[in-house]
């Protein structure tokens, strides 16, 4: 794993000043060495930070140049086909130098150009690609987002880094912070892709090529698209060879991403998806694999045990930290740096908190990230699949009722009613999930329903002043309700367009590359995508529950009784915290005097949340945590000015 940085065009006399510059903001991504290369007479500048994984040898330094020195490539990631994809190389004449993966996609977009390059690509990547015959850059992502790329630039000159800061690096930075995504921030408590918190930067979206050549405009185009492989016929297949197939799938991904030089582990909370991936590991490990996981002392909040006993059951070499909230004290001020922009989801803590202690021991941890969006394992999909259709058909008033009676108890009191139904059967946190059932009852269509349930301000165009539109989502697209009739994979195409890689995929990269941590996610391998865009809804969902094709693959590894339970998420007890120990860090953000200053957030209706969360008559943690991490973030920006 590494960071990335550079630009073509420019003042010629800053060259290796601004690479420099650029690629030093990166080290936390690449501890074991760094590269410029220059080209004064384009201008070009091509710059990365290393994290040897694969080949530690000097062979595997970057910026790197084909053998016929027509391309040079910077690129970030692991292919895990490599192997093949050199056997195939090599039986056409090349010689490599040494066996990193980063010469195998140079030589590769070289011999066969970069759109089969692309298609043949298995694995998570970033990269730019400057070649000289050409004069042409290209940055590629891969498919599902796994590792970030930002650019910005026009006709003159184009800039590109793996994060933002590397960016605001460069002479001659300025950049107007974007209202409009401000108001998407508060929504999703994530900026959605291609927009930025800055105007005129942007995320290369998953899946994309931008080409550029000096003079012209960028040229985006996509090289896979998860619609096409949900649109297409399910596999007819019954549900014995399903769990067969997906298996042996699973296993290969799994064993393509045990391969590293360097030490390596998992991340294990417990649940299905990371168990899933502990058990694959260690079914194929002729030693014991070293787990991960951390707990709290809030039981609502802890999965440690669980995790515990799926690691006894496996055999694996297990290390737990109980988190305690000046472990969160420590990691809090530091998140707006690794984050460089506005980022909501709290469980970055957390993931920060395991990825610190995890550096510790490995250099490479697997990650179980991406099972709930690929085999519908949300609530809100089995929610959407079972009351949907009700939900419409009983008139809006009616509903509105309804949502007032639940509001008229605090969620903290619905916690209590709640407390004597057994844990198997309990939802973590009933209040809160009530009050969400609550907000969708007066939803008009299905994609204003997926809307609700996944906004934590309503209508964030209230409180950013001088927002104007945001931009619309996947669900909006014209005619894919259409081409995706079933409800429930709309809202799934929807999540891996967005929330997988703008928040979920991004807070794993940026918490487990603050300590120059590589997170391997083996169920984001294509071709497990692939497969399970292409399952029937009733292997996805079954019985009210998700996830069922993958809970029959892991209860031939791990019983049923050590994993089933209802779903926790990985969270923290921030509602908890911000009434104690945050307190007061979150009053002196959420001063009033200080918001009117500042000019971007309406005080009204934040501090009318704060004083109503202080009281407990209802719970704002969530739009509040996106208010602090807004405010935070935009104190941070001092340092850039």
């Amino acid at each position: 794993m590494c960071g990335i940085a550079g630009f073509i065009g420019g003042r010629t006399d800053r060259l290796r000043e601004d690479g420099a510059a650029m690629i030093a903001t990166l080290a936390h991504r690449g501890p074991d060495g760094d590269g410029l290369w220059l080209d004064p007479e384009v201008p070009a500048c091509l710059g990365h930070r290393r994290l040897a994984v694969v080949d530690l040898s000097p062979a595997g330094r970057q910026p790197m140049a084909s053998a016929s020195g027509r391309s040079v490539i910077v690129y970030n990631g692991e292919v895990y086909n490599a192997d093949e994809l050199r056997r195939a190389l090599e039986a056409a004449g090349l010689a490599f130098r040494g066996h990193s993966d980063t010469e195998v996609v140079v030589e590769a977009c070289e011999a066969w150009g970069i759109d089969k390059t692309l298609e043949r690509l298995n694995g998570m990547f970033a990269f730019a690609l400057w070649d000289r015959a050409e004069r042409c850059l290209r940055l590629a992502r891969d498919r599902l987002g796994i590792k970030p790329l930002y650019w910005s630039g026009g006709e003159d000159g184009l800039a590109f880094a793996s994060e933002l800061k590397a960016l605001q690096a460069r002479s001659g930075w300025h950049a107007e912070i974007d209202r409009s995504a401000v108001a998407s921030f508060l929504r999703f408590g994530y900026v959605p892709a291609p927009g930025t918190i800055w105007s005129g930067i942007a995320k290369l979206e998953p899946a994309t090529v931008l080409s550029w050549r000096p003079g012209a405009r960028p040229v985006i185009r996509r090289y896979w698209d998860a619609t096409e492989c949900a649109a297409a016929a399910p596999a007819a297949m019954s549900a014995p060879e399903a769990v067969a197939a997906l298996d042996a799938l699973l296993r290969d991904a799994v064993a393509r991403q045990m391969v590293a030089d360097v030490p390596l582990g998992a991340f294990l909370s417990g649940g299905i998806d990371s168990s899933t991936v502990a058990a694959l590991m260690q079914a194929q490990s002729g030693r014991r694999v070293r787990t991960f996981s951390i707990g709290f002392r809030e039981a609502a909040y802890d999965e440690s045990e669980h995790a515990a006993a799926v690691a006894r059951h496996l055999g694996t070499d297990h290390t737990r930290l109980m988190v305690e909230p000046g472990h969160a004290l420590e990691v809090i001020p530091e998140l707006p740096r690794w984050y460089d922009e506005p980022f909501g989801d709290s469980s970055q803590i957390p993931t920060a908190l395991l990825s610190r202690m995890t550096r510790a021991h490995v250099t490479v941890a697997l990650s179980g990230d991406g099972g709930d969006e690929l085999f519908a394992g949300y609530t809100r999909y089995a929610v959407a699949r079972r009351f949907g259709p009700a939900l419409v058909a009983v008139p809006r008033p009616l509903r509105a009722a309804a949502a007032g009676l639940v509001r008229m108890v605090p969620p903290s009191a619905w916690d209590r009613l709640a407390a004597p139904v057994p844990a198997r059967w309990r939802p973590a946190h009933p209040g809160d999930r009530l009050y969400k059932l609550a907000d969708v009852l007066t939803v008009r269509r299905p994609e204003d329903f997926y809307k609700r349930l996944v906004s934590h301000w309503h209508d964030p165009a209230a409180v950013v002043i001088g927002a104007g539109a945001e931009a619309p989502g996947k669900l909006d697209q014209p005619g894919l309700a259409r081409r995706i009739p079933d409800f429930v994979t709309r809202m799934q195409l929807a999540d891996l367009s967005s929330y997988l890689p703008d928040d979920i995929l991004t807070k794993v990269d940026r918490a487990s590359m603050a300590f120059s941590l590589e997170a391997r996610v083996p169920l984001l391998d294509h071709r497990v995508v692939e497969f399970a865009l292409g399952l029937p809804l009733g292997q996805r969902i079954r019985a009210g529950r998700g996830k069922w094709l993958l809970r029959r693959v892991l209860s031939r590894y791990v019983p049923d009784a050590l994993v089933e339970r209802p779903k926790m998420g990985f969270g923290v007890p921030i509602g908890a915290w911000l009434k104690g120990p945050l307190r007061d860090w979150a009053e002196s953000l959420l001063d009033e005097s200080r918001l009117r200053h500042e000019g971007f957030l309406d005080p009204a209706p934040i501090r009318a949340r704060w004083r109503q969360h202080l009281a407990g008559t209802a719970n704002w943690q969530y739009p509040l945590w996106d208010v602090l991490m807004f405010q935070a973030w935009l104190e941070a920006q001092r340092t850039y000015q």
